[in-house]
């Protein structure tokens, strides 16, 4: 059974509740360890000031490690989709999907907003994408990890 990292933009409530059904699929998923589930929001370093320089190093180095450690990462690309049409992944999703990538850590990504097209450097990088709005949700929980048969886009890509 395979480790995820499990990596999105976690600023507000609906972010938080959309890596909650995202968790909660690939909790149902038989390739995928409950356990094992990284959620970097839920790991957050307290010993120092938010924002200070050791907080922003220790927060870098435990996701970087962790995403070292992880047999795949699951990216929510939606980040501020009830705000604006200009819905594009967070940076720090981004970055993260980037360095599994440059680390050869399959990708398998999520995408809520039912219109957006996906990044070409995003669409590249994954192994698997899942469309929320079309039963992306009911297919994560039942993707075989263990053979990581690529799943591709089906929407624009820009």
């Amino acid at each position: 059974m395979k480790s995820v990292y499990l990596a999105s933009p976690f600023f507000s409530d609906k972010q938080k509740e959309r890596i909650y059904q995202v968790k909660e699929a690939l909790v149902k998923n038989k390739t995928i360890d409950s356990e094992k589930i990284f959620i970097p929001h839920e790991h957050e370093y307290q010993e120092a000031e938010f924002g200070s320089f050791e907080w922003q190093k220790a927060t870098f180095q435990l996701d970087v490690s962790q995403i070292y450690a992880a047999d795949l990462v699951v990216a929510i690309v939606d980040y501020k989709m009830e705000e604006t049409k200009e819905n594009e992944p967070d940076s720090g999703t981004a970055f993260e999907i980037g360095f599994a990538y440059g680390t050869r850590t399959p990708v398998a990504v999520v995408q809520f907003d039912p219109e957006k097209e996906v990044n070409l450097m995003i669409a590249q990088a994954l192994t698997a994408y899942f469309d929320v709005s079309k039963d992306g949700l009911e297919q994560l929980a039942t993707y075989d990890f263990d053979k990581m048969i690529p799943k591709f886009t089906r929407r624009p890509v820009i």
